[in-house]
């Protein structure tokens, strides 16, 4: 016993270390989370910086490899059992985590990633001034730094660019585009009005100036270079057909991202068609709402009816934003009866910023600092406000903050036994268990009577639509060849509106197998559940259930379909 507690010791310091490697690595992330590491500097996307990657991938493999060793050799000579469970679950993240990063790296995978309108490198300044306290003097003057930093950053990056250019890896032609109009938007507005400028809290009014020459020294130029290198011969060069499949050894690519965003090896054939039978039954769903409107079986005159209906349109973005915490509120009354265990961090709702609200989904969730300091953050997309229906907010407000992300991200960050690593780093595992538990808490929040009416309901429906419909448009674009045109109808006809459909495509077409994530997910949360009830019974207990699948942080769902039985008392 004294070595595998020897062991578990071994586990928790090297993900200690793995952890403390990975924000070292990337300060913007440490940032986002709260921290100070490497507050006064940027990332390093060059090679020096993917070098270091790269050692400290292979070094954790290797010692987590020669840890599970050990302790198998041990549990046959003494007849135990081996690691306790959540040591053996950080063994099994840490190891999910580097084989993937590695494989990444070997395909040079950032030289697609780094012109990308959703988080490329144009994204993270604003991203840092939302984030990055700097009320006080001292702080103002370490985010000083990180603008004189980032010339060097985005140098890198432009490089990066080059080089996939010249090797054949560049972006599809419509990702391009939408980053060469993100950056000339950018570029367009006046240092004094820039996102950074707008949201940087400066200790004294001397500061702003400061800050404005910092914007227009450093900043300014940058960008404008970052933009120079996609013009002329990259955006000639950039992929025409928007699928994985036409970048070189793409076949390959597209695997290892459905197993970096999933944690699983899946086939693309049959996540398509598991994704056209989910389409036809959730039709099914809708028609019988149809029905109850006076409507048949035409779900197309349903939605429209539903939409057109007098205030199921926002008048402001502040409306649209109010209804969103009416929702969030109501989530939270009805919450006790379905989990044990709450967050205790609060979840506030925003607005997208405007500079990126035109290339960002309807919405999403960024989680509370690792300090408290910070709430769980739910951004609302007031853009084209009136394509924006409350037919479909509800079910968003449930996915993204109560009880889907906030929740499951919160008790993670909270979680009193999980090392740091398994608490804030955790999802470098594969965002299938995270977005997994979003789209649950669609079809949970159905079940809690969070829907107030059929228009809402309905939404619902069509969230879960859309959801199917990304393992088609998905694996269609990225597999089987489907055009930007295809896929766009194809969500078309799974309810989404006309500015949705291009958005969510364009996402699709920029972060190969991310759409996968939410059914995959999801599915094996509804499965693992089906099981244990059917198990155990008058015995089965919905909130000891979810504070199961939450009780543990991210998971790879490998993991997570090994341990719940036991964790729910279910017998082999």
């Amino acid at each position: 016993m004294d070595e595998v507690r020897a062991a578990g010791d071994a586990i928790n310091s090297l993900s200690d270390r793995f952890w403390n490697g990975v924000l070292d690595l990337s300060p913007i992330t440490a940032t986002v989370l709260g921290y100070e590491q490497g507050i006064d500097r940027l990332d390093d996307p060059g090679p020096a910086g993917r070098a270091r990657a790269r050692a400290l991938y292979t070094d954790t493999l290797a010692a987590a490899d020669a840890i599970e060793a050990g302790v198998a050799g041990t549990a046959v000579a003494s007849g135990t059992s081996g690691l306790a469970v959540e040591e053996r679950i950080t063994l099994d993240i840490l190891r999910v985590v580097c084989k993937v990063e590695l494989e990444q790296q070997g395909q040079r995978f950032d030289q697609l990633k780094v012109v990308d309108q959703m988080d490329g490198p144009q994204t993270m300044l604003p991203l840092l001034a939302a984030f990055q306290p700097t009320a006080t003097p001292e702080q103002f003057e370490t985010f000083l730094a990180r603008l004189a930093d980032y010339p060097r950053y985005m140098a890198a990056n432009a490089e990066i660019v080059r080089e996939g250019l010249a090797s054949g890896m560049t972006a599809a032609s419509i990702v391009t585009e939408r980053v060469i109009s993100q950056l000339e938007r950018l570029l367009a507005i006046p240092d004094e009005s820039s996102p950074v400028v707008s949201v940087v809290q400066v200790p004294t009014p001397a500061d702003r100036g400061r800050l404005i020459e910092a914007m227009r020294k450093y900043v300014r130029p940058a960008d404008q270079a970052f933009l120079e290198s996609l013009l002329g011969r990259y955006r000639e060069a950039s992929r025409v057909e928007p699928g994985l499949w036409s970048a070189p050894h793409g076949a390959e690519l597209y695997k290892t991202q459905i197993r970096a965003w999933t944690s699983l090896d899946l086939d693309a054939g049959e996540l398509h068609r598991i994704g056209l039978e989910e389409l036809a039954e959730i039709e099914d769903e809708r028609r019988a709402i149809a029905r109850e409107l006076g409507l048949g079986d035409d779900t197309k005159a349903a939605r429209a009816a539903l939409k057109s209906r007098p205030g199921a349109t926002p008048r402001s973005s502040e409306e649209l934003l109010d209804h969103a915490r009416g929702q969030i509120e109501r989530a939270l009354a009805a919450a006790p009866a379905y989990f044990g265990h709450l967050p205790k961090a609060a979840c506030e709702v925003r607005a997208v910023e405007s500079f990126k609200e035109a290339d960002s989904p309807a919405a999403y969730y960024y989680p509370p600092a690792v300090d408290g300091s910070r709430p769980g953050i739910y951004y609302v997309n007031t853009y084209d406000l009136p394509s924006r229906s409350y037919v479909g907010l509800a079910s968003m407000s449930f996915h993204e903050a109560v009880p889907g992300h906030h929740f499951q991200i919160a008790l993670q960050t909270e979680h009193p036994s999980l090392n740091v690593f398994r608490r804030l780093g955790a999802r470098m595992a594969g965002m299938a268990y995270v977005e997994g538990w979003g789209l649950y808490s669609e079809r949970l929040a159905d079940e809690m009577g969070l829907f107030l009416d059929a228009a809402e309901r309905f939404g619902m429906l069509d969230g879960q639509a859309h959801r199917a419909a990304r393992l088609v448009v998905d694996t269609g674009i990225h597999a089987f060849r489907w055009s930007r045109e295809r896929s766009v109808q194809a969500l078309l006809e799974a309810g989404l509106s006309e500015t949705e459909a291009t958005i969510e495509t364009d996402r699709y077409i920029c972060l190969p197998a991310q759409a996968l994530t939410y059914k995959v997910g999801q599915r094996e949360i509804q499965r693992l559940r089906a099981e244990a009830a059917a198990r155990l019974g008058t015995a089965f207990d919905i909130r000891a259930f979810h504070d199961a699948v939450l009780g543990h942080g991210t998971l790879p769902l490998a993991t997570l379909a090994r341990e719940l039985p036991g964790w729910l008392g279910v017998k082999s």
